[in-house]
Parts: structure tokens; C-alpha cells; sequence
């Protein structure tokens, strides 16, 4: 292969613009012609660049609405002959075929049509056709061609060519690569725009694709390589996210903070949820952050310690002063205002993340996990249960602050690693059991966690006397609806469903508990 291509012609036609006419003021002074179409030939025009319209150049006009433009083949002929090869070079000359040493093209707007909300019919015209078969033509004669499909690369070209005279072989195959990963990600794009039009939440073949958003040091571990990718759904949180301050956020940082902000995002108040490790160990609803900040601590200090920090209201000074008193990993927010960024601008370490807004627990959308040979797909858990949709099914109906704190702590509950325990007190977490083998377990340690809470902050009782308690999934048996009974629970909110549900309802009778059925689980894993 040629290391050192010199650019004589240039095919150039690009959507987004930018830097569009100082790189065709750098070819025109190296004697480049350039060949364009519409808008982009204008555009050069205007600005007094030289450039010849491509259907003059393959004396073919644009036709069906431009629908048919570049498809031909003085094009592609032009970007696919190898230069090598003589019998390519007396075929493109047999035929009337320029040799094309270099496309730009960035292709119609297709995603930001579909997120605008646009019509089908107007989708479906911001399909491009020819830019993704220039660019497929253009990256697999990289040898000879070179390639560019992001605004930023046209700089990079432009750099290359002032400093060497042409383009090195080491740049347009990585450029070709890029340029698959950009036509893979815009089929990828349409070809899930039209499942949705089908009504296909899992069509027989799912393509995905995301833009690298930043290289990470290393995974969960040192040993493991990672990066942060976006997806373009633009879901306010850590891919929306603008970091003030602070440190470079590590894989594990990015993954807490995600869970984190999708569990504050399910309250309407003001709230604060604190995560260690994925799972909350804090959360409450209050009036102000800073109270919400107060009741959230006082349900596990010890793993709030070096923990990650969401609240789903601008942040003030109040609330910052509060967080900023202990260790912190992150803070994530909405917005902050300058007081607050003040605040934390004195703990150099701690990351501030502001998201700009919130994401909607109810909207729809698709998770994944990936298992040997494959991925797990699945929507978004969006359920939520109200008051009216829960069945009461004990001899006591709860009262209306234990209704209310049934509802927290079944929200809380839903971001808990199962099996998830929750007691719940005065709209805030008092004990919170994660992730154990079995339910009974969770129940303990979450009970244990209450009376540990209590002894750290000096006071009389465990802090999940009087509480309400959420388990994730149905009671299996009876046990673990009495540990919570022992540990001072007077209500109980779970989905029901188990063969033994009569034994469990019994039980709570017994202990003169009140108890609902939300018939819906929130298992997390």
C-alpha cells in the first residue's frame, strides 16, 4: 500500500458545516478541485471557493428530488479504482472515470430528525443514501482515499496535509475505521426507529451503537480496561452530566452515580439519596435538601462515608455545607447555585456533577447486561405503584402516614440490589438490607442497621421501632415478615404471590401489623 497520498480531487458534502469553509479555503490553495452538491456547494460558493458541482462532473443531473445524486459511477468508480492496479487505471479511463482522493461527508440529520419528534414521512427523507455508499466506497479504498465523516476531521486532514503534502496510510485506515463505526451507528439508529414505528420492542436482529464519551483509568478493578460510552438518548444524568470539579470519575464512580440519580429521580420533593457500592444506604424526602441531607445520614453514617450523593433539587449552600462536612466521592444534582458550587469548591477531591435536569422514572426505555456469548435486554423497571392500586390484606388497613411511608419505602426498594429489604420511618430510610441470599437475612441486617444507626447518633431504641418495612419480592414465608415484626415494623408493603401467602398474612395479623400487596415486583440484580 501507498504510505503518502497526495489529494488532487475532493468530493466534499456535508450536513453539519463547521469548518467547512476554512478547510475548502485549504484545498483550493493546494490546487485541489472540489466536486459538490446543494447546500454544501453553495455554501463554498458564497464564500468565493472554486468548486464544481458533481452532476457536472459525471454529466448526470440530480434527479428524484435529489434522491439520486452521487450514485454513479464517475463517482464511485472515482473512489473505489485502485491506483495500483493498471487495469483499474485503463478501466477509469476507458469509462471517463477522475480518481476521487478524498470524500468529507457527514450524513443527513437522521437521529436529531427523529428526537425532534418529526413525522414519518419526514424521517424517512432524512434517510441519507449516497454519504453512507460514498463513505463505504471511500474507507475500503483507504489505501488510495481518505475518508472524513466528523467535522473534526477535517482539521485533522487539513494538519496532515499542510505538514506532509498528503495524507499517511496510518490516518486514512483509522479514519475508515471511524467511517464503519459512523455508517454502523446511523443504520443502527434507523434500523431502531423503524422496529419502534413496528411496535418492536425486541426485533429478531438489535443493533445498538454509542459514542465513546470518555477513556476510563481502568473497570471495577485495575486489571480491567473500560470507557464511558453514550447512547444519544440524551436521559438526564451522568451522560448529560457537566463536572465542575474534581477528580477524574472511575468506572465505579459512573456507576454509583447512575444509580444514585435514577433513585432520587423517583421523588417529587425535595430528596437526597446517598449510595455506596450501587445499593442506597440513605434516603430521605423532607422539606428542604439540607433536612433531607440530615434524615438520609442518619440511616447508615458509617457507609455514607466516601459515598455518592444525589439530590433531585438545585443544590444551595445549606445542603452543601452538610455534605461537603463528611467524605465524598461525588455530588450529583440538577444544578447548583453559586453558593453552593462555593461550597464544594473547597474540597478539591469531590466531583460535582450537574445534570441539567431530571429523568422521568416513568419514561420508557431499555437496559442491558451482558452474559457469556450475549447481552440481556430488557425495559426500563418505569412501574410504580399508588395508594388505590394496593390491596389491603390484613384485619388492619395502615394508617395514613404508615400509607405514605409504605409508598417511600417501596420506591427506595426498587433500586435496592435484591433481596431488598427497606424500613422506612417519617418519609426516610432507617434500615436498608441489600443484596443477601435469602430474605430473612436482609431483614436482620437490616434490622441490625437500625439499632447500629441509633447507638451512633445516642438514641434510646433502634430507629426501626415504629417503622414500616419493603421487601422487593413476596415473603416466601413467614420468618422474615416476623424478623421485621421483632424489629418494630407496624406495616408492611409487599407485592404478594407466594404460595404461603395466607401463612404471611396470618403472621401479620398476629403481630397486629397492617399489610399491602402492590402485585408488582422490583427485583434488582
Amino acid at each position: 500500500m501507498t504510505d503518502l497520498v497526495s489529494i488532487r480531487r475532493a468530493l466534499i458534502s456535508v450536513s453539519d458545516k463547521t469548518g467547512l469553509l476554512e478547510f475548502g479555503r485549504f484545498l483550493a490553495g493546494q490546487g485541489v478541485e472540489i466536486l459538490s452538491t446543494g447546500g454544501t456547494a453553495r455554501a463554498l460558493r458564497e464564500a468565493g471557493i472554486p468548486v464544481k458541482d458533481v452532476s457536472e462532473h459525471t454529466g448526470f443531473p440530480e434527479i428524484l428530488d435529489g434522491r439520486v445524486k452521487t450514485l454513479v459511477p464517475q463517482v464511485h468508480g472515482g473512489l473505489l479504482g485502485r491506483r495500483d492496479l493498471p487495469e483499474h487505471g485503463a478501466q477509469m479511463a476507458e469509462h471517463g472515470i477522475a480518481p476521487i482522493d478524498l470524500v468529507a461527508v457527514n450524513l443527513y440529520p437522521f437521529e436529531a430528525t427523529v428526537a425532534g419528534g418529526a413525522g414519518f414521512e419526514d424521517c424517512i427523507e432524512n434517510i441519507d443514501i449516497g454519504g453512507p455508499a460514498m463513505i463505504r466506497s471511500a474507507a475500503k479504498n483507504h489505501a488510495h482515499v481518505v475518508v472524513l465523516t466528523e467535522p473534526a476531521h477535517l482539521a485533522e486532514a487539513q494538519a496532515e496535509m499542510a505538514a506532509e503534502g498528503g495524507t499517511r496510510l496510518a490516518t486514512r485506515r483509522r479514519l475508515a475505521a471511524a467511517a464503519y463505526a459512523r455508517t454502523a451507528a446511523y443504520d443502527a439508529a434507523i434500523s431502531g426507529w423503524f422496529a419502534g414505528q413496528l411496535g418492536e420492542a425486541f426485533p429478531p436482529r438489535l443493533a445498538f451503537a454509542g459514542v465513546l464519551r470518555q477513556g476510563l483509568r481502568y473497570g471495577e478493578n485495575p486489571h480491567q480496561q473500560a470507557a464511558f460510552y453514550t447512547d444519544g438518548s440524551e436521559r438526564p444524568g451522568i451522560a448529560t452530566a457537566r463536572q465542575v470539579q474534581g477528580k477524574e470519575l472511575s468506572y465505579n464512580n459512573l456507576n454509583d452515580t447512575d444509580a444514585a440519580f435514577e433513585c432520587v429521580a423517583e421523588f417529587d420533593r425535595p430528596a437526597i439519596v446517598i449510595v455506596k457500592h450501587a445499593n442506597p444506604c440513605g434516603v430521605a424526602v423532607d422539606g428542604s435538601l439540607a433536612a433531607a441531607w440530615d434524615s438520609a445520614l442518619l440511616c447508615d453514617p458509617v457507609s455514607a462515608f466516601g459515598g455518592i450523593v444525589a439530590a433531585n433539587r438545585v443544590l444551595d449552600a445549606a445542603a452543601a455545607e452538610k455534605i461537603a462536612a463528611i467524605f465524598t466521592e461525588v455530588v450529583v444534582a440538577p444544578d447548583a447555585d453559586e453558593a453552593a458550587k462555593a461550597v464544594f469548591a473547597r474540597k478539591k477531591n469531590l466531583r460535582l456533577l450537574l445534570t441539567g435536569g431530571m429523568p422521568d422514572p416513568a419514561a420508557p426505555g431499555r437496559v442491558f447486561k451482558s452474559v457469556s456469548g450475549g447481552f440481556l435486554a430488557q425495559s426500563r423497571d418505569a412501574g410504580r405503584v399508588e395508594a388505590a392500586s394496593l390491596k389491603v390484606v390484613t384485619k388492619r388497613a395502615p394508617t395514613e402516614q404508615e400509607m405514605e411511608d409504605l409508598l417511600f419505602a417501596f420506591r427506595v426498594c426498587k433500586h435496592v440490589k435484591s433481596n431488598a429489604i427497606v424500613y422506612a420511618k417519617g418519609l426516610a430510610t432507617v434500615g436498608i438490607g441489600a443484596g443477601q441470599m435469602n430474605r430473612v437475612e436482609s431483614s436482620r441486617i437490616a434490622a441490625w442497621k437500625s439499632e447500629a444507626a441509633a447507638k451512633a447518633a445516642g438514641l434510646p431504641e433502634p430507629l426501626a421501632r415504629g417503622s414500616v418495612v419493603a421487601s422487593d419480592a413476596f415473603f416466601p414465608f413467614a420468618d422474615g415478615l416476623e424478623t421485621a415484626a421483632a424489629a418494630g415494623a407496624t406495616a408492611v408493603i409487599q407485592p404478594g404471590g407466594s404460595m404461603r401467602d395466607n401463612e404471611v398474612i396470618a403472621a401479620a395479623d398476629a403481630a397486629g401489623l397492617a399489610m399491602v400487596f402492590t402485585g408488582m415486583r422490583h427485583f434488582r440484580h
